[in-house]
């Protein structure tokens, strides 16, 4: 079962957070903290692109999702592949529990782990090319990608 929406393109947000704000009222959950990461405009560059490697991020999440489970938290994410234009979405996690202690608990560690650790990689787009943003990627662990070989 797929957990992780992946969208190509930018996020349909309002679409999402409608999904999700409903998820938690139909599960009678109180707290309901919603991240919505938005493309910056910066140094020049017209977006952000992205590939992902979907069995692992299937499998990041769902180990996330098991620990929150223990304490009573729902997890839901949604990310962007291919190509994301400044001023839009790419990435949207949502931590759910009956009461704001348990969610508030998770929700920073969540989003920094899915920072460091995901299996996805990030480009900037300028003029339709995509450039890899090395200088602002994460080593994954187990994997060649990023060492600090050659």
């Amino acid at each position: 079962m797929n957990l992780v929406e992946i969208y190509e393109g930018a996020l349909p947000t309002e679409e999402i957070y409608k999904r999700w704000y409903n998820f938690g009222c139909k599960n009678n959950l109180g707290a309901n903290c919603i991240f919505t990461g938005i493309v910056r405009e910066e140094n020049g560059f017209d977006g952000l692109s992205f590939d992902i490697y979907e069995p692992i991020l299937q499998d990041w999440f769902n180990s996330w999702q098991e620990k929150a489970l223990k304490n009573g938290v729902f997890l839901k994410m949604a990310h962007s592949q291919g190509n994301v234009l400044n001023h839009k979405s790419s990435y949207m996690s949502g931590v759910f529990s009956s009461q704001r202690k348990a969610s508030l608990e998770i929700f920073d560690v969540f989003v920094e782990d899915f920072k460091h650790n995901a299996p996805i990689w990030k480009y900037d787009l300028q003029n339709n090319n995509r450039i890899y943003a090395k200088d602002r990627s994460h080593k994954l662990k187990n994997s060649g990608l990023l060492s600090n070989k050659g």
